[in-house]
């Protein structure tokens, strides 16, 4: 089968696939929320409560002009700081395009928030200071989305207002993220001057930049072609949730909800239901408004079969001719969250798309040092670290490589005596 066509897939219902998921991250003090509240100020997205409360709590604090900032840092700890300690959401639309945008922390003890933020991102902008280049949380936030897979990755060079905009120090930090994207692996990076205090770059191209030839940042989110970078070929359906109505009128209705982790969905398609290798056919494929022509990743549906098959939350809708892998054990990159150290033998819950099984870690293989970006040894992860580890699962997982699909490469371990969230994993390689 041929690649399919994405300008078919992406009209209509299918459109709705097409939101661009945007992460901010960079250092402390890089201005962040500050852009942020730039794009939101200038795409006119601010009411004016909002905008009226800014301004007297800018004129409270003695900032000296409205500090756009303040539209994100929505806790009154970040308030009171001036830094950003959680994850702040926010959602935009301009006449090309929707955004939901995540400000994401600087300060290296929250590096746990920045992978929540990055981990469903389709671009990150990684912020730097035009007067400090790259420094640790540079690396450390470009070795975390490059490791997330995050398909675009935007250098935002901030500040250019205090180097006077001029091109020579843009260049030369241009060269040096360039060099480190490129050691990290980091796809299809590009890098753009802005002032984000002054909207330089921002929204529109600045004159104070003349130099610089390139889109503003802005302009070039809204024309980053998305579609292609989902897995539109090999089909899963991981099932959230069974749907029988029991009623006279739908008394022979059974559906299977849930959303559309890879490949596009039609009726008529072969389907194998795994774990337990059933196979029948798509009998339709449908939303809340009816039948869908076709359903691509991203979408939230329903999916009737031909046969009825009995399939519990957990199980998992596959292309027969192309499956995923039944894993009993996983080497995987983890993002260690909790500040109880994570150690061989530890008994965890790791929860993948709808199913959940028990694991046991078998061996820390690596810890990633942030300063160097090299590997070592380790016998132990502490809070924030990233590395290799091997888990065996008490239950097959249906997964993929985490490099072929975030949806079904990605999970989650749980701590069985908290249920907290105690890490965020990713899929390097599986065996039965």
């Amino acid at each position: 089968m041929g690649s399919p066509d994405l300008t078919e897939l992406l009209t209509g219902e299918a459109a709705e696939a097409e939101l661009l998921r945007l992460v901010a991250c960079g250092s402390v003090d890089d201005g962040k929320s500050t852009l942020i509240g730039r794009l939101l100020y200038d795409t006119k997205q601010v009411f004016v409560d909002q905008w009226e409360h800014i301004e007297a709590t800018s004129e409270r604090r003695g900032d000296g002009y409205v500090n756009l900032a303040l539209l994100t840092d929505g806790l009154r700890a970040e308030r009171e700081q001036g830094i950003t300690i959680d994850v702040a959401y926010r959602s935009f639309v301009t006449p090309r395009r929707r955004f939901q945008l995540a400000d994401a922390p600087g300060h290296v003890q929250y590096t746990r928030n920045m992978v929540t933020g990055a981990s469903t991102a389709d671009a990150a902008v990684v912020l730097l200071d035009a007067r400090k280049g790259v420094i640790e949380q540079t690396r450390r936030h470009t070795y975390i989305v490059s490791t997330l897979g995050t398909p675009h990755v935007v250098f935002a060079v901030n500040k250019m207002d205090l180097v006077g905009y001029e091109e020579g120090a843009f260049r030369g930090i241009q060269r040096a993220v360039e060099q480190l994207a490129t050691r990290l692996g980091a796809q299809d990076v590009v890098t753009i001057p802005i002032a984000a205090l002054h909207g330089d770059n921002v929204v529109e191209r600045s004159d104070r930049m003349a130099w610089w030839q390139g889109p503003a940042l802005l302009e070039y989110l809204e024309t980053l072609e998305v579609a292609a970078d989902r897995n539109l070929h090999s089909r899963r359906f991981p099932v959230q949730w069974v749907i029988r109505p029991m009623t006279e009128e739908h008394h022979d209705y059974r559906a299977y909800a849930g959303q559309v982790a890879g490949g596009v969905w039609r009726a008529g398609d072969p389907v194998i239901a795994l774990p337990s290798g059933l196979r029948t056919r798509v009998a339709a494929v449908e939303s809340a408004d009816g039948p869908l022509e076709l359903a691509v990743p991203g979408m939230s549906v329903a999916i009737r079969l031909e046969d009825d098959l009995d399939l519990p939350r957990g199980d998992m809708l596959a292309d027969p001719d192309d499956q995923p892998i039944a894993a009993r054990s996983l080497e995987a990159t983890v993002c260690w969250m909790s500040e109880q150290p994570l150690t061989p033998g530890m008994r965890l819950g790791v929860k993948q798309t709808t199913r959940t099984v028990r694991a046991v870690i078998e061996s820390i293989d690596s810890v990633v040092d942030m300063n160097t970006l090299e590997e070592h040894s380790a016998d132990q992860m502490r809070l924030n670290d990233i590395g290799t580890v091997r888990l065996r699962l008490s239950g097959p997982l249906l997964v993929d490589p985490y490099a072929e699909n975030r949806a079904t490469g990605a999970f989650i371990l749980i701590g069985e005596a908290t249920n907290d969230t105690v890490a965020a994993g990713m899929v390097r390689s599986a065996t039965t």
